[in-house]
């Protein structure tokens, strides 16, 4: 088998529908198996995956043990060549897949390929690609310049090798994630991304990123919301530079430093209210019509290559048009401020969408 496609959720059964509907359609050509983890969500996950998609292998996890150690439970039971980690609140390019083993094909010494995420209004989430965070580089992220944080060297839309990638999409060989054993089971989540790349790079292998293929990731990058996100964020990178440099006073003295200003200055992030006038749905289908649900007059566009205007709610079906035609779209439009996106199911049970990197999103049901 070619490729194992892991999933871990948590209580985002929609959002892990419309995943596994891009996923499907994504490996249709490759020899490939879907495995999702299921950290004992409260919602009807586990129902919608049996039900749904009876094919992809179920683990149903009792308790929640975090994002490291559900991976490693879905990628013990993974048969393919390579592996992919990936976010359920994603949606992948129909070509996605087959350009990173095209491309993974042609490395010696591979470690993980990246590719281009985009966030729910089409923009481009910088932690695609980052550098090494140091203490230094911590120190400046925390003060507000991340120049050094993020890998500025390469485009979004560039290829080329980069140090630490982001856990929302991970591709690499299965062996290559035995050799250093996986995540680190000492995070439950915040930065067990980081350290899995700068083990992989300590262990004489290359990180590359590919930007000629896009993955929107609804929630996008989180940010610091409180005193409590702050203190198990900045616990994690504390974690880090204890197992991969020298305990020092520095880092502590960063650490403490970033809790006191997320204590101090940084708030609750509202969530975004989206504003329009008008509702475009985009469909190659002449008996969709979503009247009944929407509380304002909708028109329906049959050609995706026209511009949005602003002010607009724009409602994709991704059946008719594909994935990555749709991604392309989002992007090329992202420049108007108010142009919202939500995507509708396969089933054409519910939309659901993201107005900002910082926005869990939301779903509407049909």
């Amino acid at each position: 088998m070619k490729l194992s496609v892991v999933i871990l959720n948590y209580n985002v059964r929609y959002f892990l529908e419309l995943c596994l509907e891009s996923v499907h359609q994504a490996i249709k050509d490759i020899d490939a198996e879907i495995i999702v983890v299921d950290n004992n969500s409260s919602d009807d996950s586990c129902d919608m995956v049996s039900s749904k998609f009876p094919e992809v292998k179920l683990i149903e996890n009792k308790s929640n043990p975090g994002f490291s150690k559900g991976n490693n439970i879905g990628v013990e039971k993974a048969k393919g060549e390579y592996i992919c980690i990936l976010n359920p609140d994603t949606m992948v390019s129909e070509d996605t897949f087959t350009k990173l083993l095209n491309f993974a094909e042609t490395k010696e010494n591979l470690g993980i390929v990246g590719c281009k995420l985009i966030d729910g209004r089409g923009q481009f989430l910088p932690e695609s690609k980052r550098n090494i965070p140091f203490p230094i580089v911590a120190l400046k992220k925390i003060l507000g310049f991340e120049s050094s944080y993020y890998s500025n060297n390469l485009d979004p839309e560039d290829i080329g090798e980069v140090e630490i990638l982001v856990g929302a999409f991970m591709l690499m060989k299965r062996e290559v994630y035995e050799t250093v054993r996986g995540f680190d089971e000492d995070y439950f989540m915040y930065a067990e991304d980081v350290d899995l790349s700068y083990k992989v790079l300590k262990a004489g292998f290359k990180n590359y990123y590919l930007g000629k293929t896009s993955v929107l990731h609804f929630k996008g990058e989180s940010t610091f919301k409180d005193l409590d996100y702050a203190r198990r964020f900045y616990g994690s990178m504390q974690i880090f530079y204890q197992k991969h440099f020298k305990q020092n006073w520095f880092f502590d003295l960063i650490v403490k430093f970033g809790i006191f200003l997320a204590s101090k200055f940084k708030r609750p992030i509202p969530k975004q209210q989206a504003v329009y006038k008008k509702v475009v749905v985009y469909t190659s289908s002449t008996s969709l019509n979503l009247d009944a649900h929407i509380s304002m007059p909708i028109s329906y566009e049959t050609d995706l290559t026209r511009k949005v205007t602003n002010e607009t709610l724009v409602i994709y079906d991704v059946v008719s048009f594909g994935i990555a035609a749709v991604l392309e779209h989002m992007e090329r439009n992202s420049i108007y401020s108010n142009v919202y996106y939500r995507f509708l199911s396969k089933s054409t049970t519910f939309i659901l969408g993201s107005d900002s990197a910082t926005d869990r999103g939301e779903v509407k049901m049909l």
